[in-house]
């Protein structure tokens, strides 16, 4: 008996022995497994955490005008811009000991192994949020043992090359909370409109809740769920000591106010202005993907104020019944910077830009330009030609060619040059234009930045070859800036997710008009809205200048397809075009004045509380009073008169009457009544006489 309970006992021992033996071995083999392990996963370095994220659109002013999402919206926010109620309350509820341990909490998952053997069924979780991050980085949510190992791997080389604040503010902004919404920032903007920084006790403990089960645990869907949620989270944040019991009380129940889906979903503010910024995106080498998903910023120069109103004028407008279209492109001239700009009447039922894309005649819109050249050619303001019904034949095979007037009414006499402009006589602009030579005009719109080409044809002076409507507002910020070369500007600067600038507009400015013939013929434009100009017919701009304050310069345009009305002030240029999309003449006069009422509506409102500026003259440029219809230096004895420049050298020496009044001192600018209209407020006059 002894010798049998000695042999059982030499054998226990043995097995005990064995066993300890290979449970050391496990132990070491393990051990170095891990150690080999983390060693490896320091010497692959850091995984690629590249999160897809939204790329916002900024406004000049520095609000948020849109986003690209593609159905989730993702922001990245810094820790220190989180609230710490947050992250807390994750932590409380997520994973308490992320601080101390290594990426794996083994006391969880020994917890969680005896709870699910218990039921026999998988009913308690053990991921800690390195492994949380880690799968929602690089990893699918199948439950197999492949993805299982490659995320245990994952979470080695997140702990062993970040810190821990690094994966928790990670694992933070890119944790799903429902709804298409990834991150904190965007959960707390989406569910209660405010940052991730703002956030309170019992809207963290609430949100902190939602990754468990996004469509469960949705306050938005299932209140009650999230509610409970909610105060277990609050229960757990004062058991570890985290909060007090009073806090967690106090939280639990205090009202909760949810942002309204309209407000929480960003509108889409001015789209074909946005169209443009995109494509604008693509040519600076951009592509799709960094686009769509860069987590980009993008600074745009539209002005909201100015994009507001224009909507506004444009609703007000057009009767909602018609097919008429519209387009319009507000610029600064000095910068070239686009702050406001539509495209078409309804962005969901066309997404077609008419100010980008469309080409159309501009009409008498083209005359501005076809007088510069005339200008640097010799003409002046007082240059004359007949204005009467008349044939052009050609010697080159061209057929006849016979202009007409407007109502075909004409002077039947010689009109100047500052009063074709002003009526708009298109019998002095066609010969202007021959006389000139027709490659003349077409040489001189691409130095004023149309790229779109002018044919040199008779009627191209009253512009009969189609052009954009962009191209047309830039051009005429040439002449508001005095002749320096800008183009169109959208984007002023791009920063990527880490605030790293991408690109920068840089102001290049060149002169490529003369400043002094370029001023001229701004003047001349100014007299678009002078009635003393009025003649055989009254100035163009004869219908709205009631409604002006400002000093404008400005010219409009007419053809049987399209109303154009394009004018601007020292610091603003705007262009609008009104026509129907399938040629459809506008047959309607009242249809023909929505484009110079837009013009003015819009101009006046957004430069409401602004102070009255005029054109500077250029140093090479002396004004004169002049009798308009004659194009005469002006005396007391002549009929009317009008404050006129020229290039130096080349004012009139001879007057109306034939005689030089005492009085007249040619070298005096005149007090600014006489040269402004009317209706433009005295004090407003003043402000600017003393700027």
């Amino acid at each position: 008996m002894e010798l049998t309970s000695s042999l059982f006992s030499r054998r226990t021992i043995k097995i005990v022995k064995f066993i300890l033996t290979i449970t050391s071995l496990c132990v070491i083999i393990l051990f170095l497994s891990l150690v080999g392990l983390y060693t490896f996963a320091k010497i692959a370095g850091p995984p690629p955490i590249e999160v897809p994220q939204s790329t916002i659109f900024f406004a000049a002013d520095g609000t948020k005008i849109g986003e690209t999402n593609h159905g989730q919206k993702r922001y990245w926010v810094e820790l220190e811009d989180i609230s710490p109620h947050l992250v807390e309350a994750t932590l409380a509820i997520e994973d308490q000991h992320f601080y101390t341990h290594f990426g794996f909490d083994y006391k969880r998952i020994l917890g969680a192994l005896v709870a699910d053997i218990k039921a026999l069924s998988k009913v308690q979780g053990a991921s800690t949020i390195s492994q949380q991050y880690a799968r929602n980085l690089f990893l699918n949510h199948e439950k197999t043992w492949s993805r299982k190992l490659k995320e245990a791997f994952y979470t080695i080389r997140l702990e062993t090359n970040f810190s821990k604040d690094d994966i928790l503010e990670g694992y933070l902004n890119t944790i799903y909370y429902g709804h298409g919404v990834y991150g904190i920032e965007a959960a707390s903007q989406f569910y209660f409109n405010k940052k991730a920084k703002d956030l309170n006790l019992s809207e963290a403990a609430l949100l902190a809740g939602v990754p468990k089960g996004p469509s469960y645990f949705s306050p938005l869907v299932a209140y009650e769920n999230a509610k409970n949620r909610q105060e277990l989270i609050l229960h757990e944040m004062a058991k570890q000591g985290r909060i007090t019991k009073k806090e967690a009380s106090i939280a639990a129940t205090q009202p909760i106010e949810f942002a309204a889906q309209e407000a929480a979903t960003i509108p889409k503010i001015a789209p074909y202005f946005q169209d443009v910024v995109k494509s604008k995106l693509k040519e600076i080498g951009l592509d799709e993907q960094t686009i769509n998903l860069g987590g980009l910023q993008i600074h745009t120069t539209l002005d909201p104020k100015m994009q507001k109103i224009a909507e506004e004028q444009f609703e007000k407008t057009f009767p909602k019944n018609s097919q008429l279209q519209g387009a319009l492109v507000a610029m600064d001239p000095k910068t070239g910077f686009v702050k406001a700009l539509i495209g078409g009447r309804d962005y969901n039922a066309s997404s077609f830009n008419r100010a980008i894309q469309s080409k159309r005649q501009p009409g008498s819109t083209i005359k501005p330009i076809l007088y510069y050249a005339a200008l640097e050619k010799g003409f002046t303001p007082s240059s004359t030609f007949r204005s009467e019904e008349t044939t052009f034949t050609f010697n080159d095979g061209r057929k006849p060619y016979t202009p007409h007037n407007f109502n075909h009414k004409y002077a039947e006499d010689d009109i100047t040059l500052i009063q074709a402009l002003a009526l708009s006589d298109n019998v002095y602009a066609v010969k202007t234009h021959l006389y000139l030579g027709m490659d003349t005009l077409a040489e001189t719109t691409k130095r004023f930045g149309i790229k779109s080409p002018t044919a040199e044809i008779p009627s191209a002076a009253l512009g009969t070859s189609n052009v954009r409507l962009i191209e047309m507002a830039n051009a005429y910020s040439l002449l508001a800036n005095g002749g320096k070369n800008i183009e169109p500007v959208f984007i002023t600067k791009i920063t990527d997710r880490n605030g790293n600038i991408v690109y920068e507009h840089k102001k290049e400015r060149t002169q490529v008009l003369d400043k002094d013939v370029a001023y001229v013929t701004t003047h001349l434009m100014t007299g678009v809205f002078d009635d003393r100009l009025n003649d055989y017919t009254t100035v163009t701009g004869h219908n709205i200048r009631t409604k002006l304050t400002q000093i404008y310069a400005g010219k409009s345009g007419t053809t049987d397809y399209d109303s154009w009305m394009i004018g601007f002030t020292p610091n603003l240029v705007t262009a609008v075009w009104v026509g129907y999309d399938k040629g459809k003449k506008m047959s309607r006069t009242d249809e023909r004045q929505y484009a110079k009422n837009i013009w003015a509506d819009f101009m006046e409102k957004s430069l409401n509380g602004t102070p009255v500026r005029s054109f500077k003259p250029s140093s090479g440029v002396i004004g004169v009073y002049i009798d308009p219809e004659t194009g005469l230096l002006a005396s007391d004895k002549c009929l009317n008169r009008r404050f006129t420049y020229y290039v130096k050298g080349t004012e009139p020496t001879e007057y109306c009457d034939g005689k030089r009044p005492d009085e007249l001192d040619l070298d005096k600018e005149p007090n600014r009544k006489e040269i402004e209209t009317d209706d433009t407020p005295w004090y407003k006059r003043w402000f600017d006489w003393l700027n």
